[in-house]
């Protein structure tokens, strides 16, 4: 096994979750990110190279949603529950996921949903999602809409307006 140094064209095979640095909050513009003020996202696939998908490990804590609730036109979205249970939240009701169990959002399908921890102990979850270069997501809750194109995002009002 070689001792070489990781440079950007080269990542390791196999990393250590724990030592990776996590996101705490959201991006969403105030008061939309509140309810997502003590989420905790660990972005893995980056630090092994991936390109295609996203890796994150998402951890909420009692009260705390993982997103406004949303869908995306053209990324899939996967989750998988590593430890607690958390609820799930989608056009057709609240669904409690628990330890080992999953689901799935095609990219396209109108069905807003996330995932909020109503428990009194953390949830982690293990996210796995497309990186698509153009798509927008859809929120049908409040007044919001997330646009990419090329790869970068931004959020506007519905009525495209740019938040401020």
């Amino acid at each position: 096994m070689s001792d070489e140094t990781n440079t950007p064209d080269k990542y390791p095979l196999i990393a250590k979750g724990a030592e990776l640095p996590a996101r705490i909050g959201s991006g969403y513009p105030s008061p939309l990110d509140e309810p997502c003020a003590t989420r905790a996202k660990t972005t893995l696939g980056d630090v092994v190279g991936l390109s295609q998908f996203g890796v994150n490990l998402l951890v909420l804590q009692p009260g705390c949603w993982s997103a406004q609730r949303h869908w995306h036109q053209n990324e899939d979205e996967f989750i998988y529950v590593l430890e607690g249970e958390v609820s799930l939240v989608t056009d057709e009701g609240e669904s409690l996921v628990r330890v080992g169990e999953f689901a799935g959002f095609p990219a396209g399908q109108p069905n807003g949903h996330h995932l909020v921890n109503k428990g009194s102990e953390p949830v982690k979850v293990l996210e796995v999602g497309t990186r698509a270069e153009n798509d927008t997501a859809s929120y049908p809750d409040v007044d919001l809409k997330a646009v990419t194109k090329g790869g970068k995002y931004w959020f506007l009002h519905k009525s495209d307006e740019p938040y401020e």
